[in-house]
């Protein structure tokens, strides 16, 4: 059994990593300022407060616990606030990301497993994505990501930091057996927010524009289901382990949904119309991201096995019918 320390671990993502981690046979170590995490999400493994901005902090937690890697998930990731608050990004995502990694080449924690975003590649029209795709962010989100990923190639240069990077579409669904789930405050995920117009949590799920250049008009993104995604981040950190490079990863579907057909898709699920309007384009928003990459598949071993449209949803009406974490 290895110890791992999780930034983020009380988020949506890092709580389902942790889960997936404890079932693998490690120890799990939620680093989490509980910002936007939840401390009702910490289950699997023992819980350290604190913010990446305080290297102290850090390396007290390093010292304690010594862990063999770091899986770093913390992160802010929204678009719209990412393009009128672009500093607040570069700031926690860039500068809080380089105190740790600092921190962990201190303490000799050299496996570095990294969730980044396909939002590095912004606008290419009509491009399925691989990993090879030239990087050109459209917000400072996507840019704040590309950044660290720069970060992490310096540093595996000067002092042999090994990593695993993980550029990941939209993220879905939940833990199968609901002990874990999908809960923003705000919330601002498709899926989600469609789920709380269809149990009249919120009057209707807005459609932010319906003038894109696809079939129905609507913005199309790549889905994969979240404990798929964080199966890949077990077998990453196992990669790294192994002795293998640094290496760089796609993960999606290589298969595209618009915004309507995911209404479409939990209307089967639920048996319930979706309320919703039409509103215009958010700033920063691409019309197609969709993986074109197999890379993740051949190189280690991995299957989206519950990335159907129609199994995240279901997986997430069941987290959202069972309740939300309270603090």
């Amino acid at each position: 059994m290895a110890t791992i320390l999780v930034t983020g671990g009380a988020g949506y993502i890092g709580s389902h990593a942790c889960k997936a981690l404890k079932a693998a046979g490690h120890e799990p170590v939620t680093f989490d300022n509980f910002s936007t995490g939840w401390r009702d999400a910490v289950r699997f493994g023992p819980a350290e407060e604190g913010d990446l901005l305080d290297r102290a902090r850090l390396d007290e937690v390093f010292a304690r616990h010594r862990p063999k890697a770091v899986m770093h998930f913390a992160a802010l990731s929204q678009v719209g606030e990412a393009m009128s608050q672009p500093g607040l990004y570069w700031r926690n995502n860039v500068s809080g990301s380089l105190t740790l990694i600092e921190a962990a080449v201190a303490a000799g924690c050299m496996d570095f497993v990294f969730s980044s975003t396909c939002a590095t590649y912004g606008e290419h029209d009509n491009v399925v994505l691989d990993e090879d795709t030239p990087q050109e962010p459209l917000n400072a989100y996507g840019a704040s990501k590309r950044a660290i990923e720069d970060i992490l190639r310096d540093f595996e240069a000067a002092h042999g930091l090994r990593h695993v990077i993980f550029r990941y579409f939209n993220v879905a669904g939940a833990d199968p057996e609901a002990e874990v789930g999908e809960h923003h405050r705000p919330e601002t995920h498709l899926i989600p927010v469609m789920l709380e117009a269809v149990a009249g949590q919120r009057d209707a799920l807005t459609i932010h524009g319906t003038d894109y250049d696809t079939p129905d008009g609507t913005c199309i993104r790549d889905y994969v289901h979240v404990c798929d995604l964080v199966d890949a981040h077990v077998l990453g950190l196992d990669w790294l382990r192994d002795g293998r490079p640094s290496r760089v990863f796609n993960l999606g579907t290589g298969h595209g949904f618009s915004v309507r057909e995911v209404i479409d898709a939990s209307r089967a699920v639920t048996n319930r119309e979706v309320p919703h309007s039409e509103g215009p384009r958010r700033a920063g928003d691409a019309t197609k991201l969709v993986s074109g990459s197999s890379r993740a598949e051949r190189e280690l071993g991995w299957t989206p096995g519950r990335s159907q449209m129609q199994t995240m949803i279901g997986d997430a009406w069941r987290w959202h019918q069972t309740g939300h974490y309270s603090k």
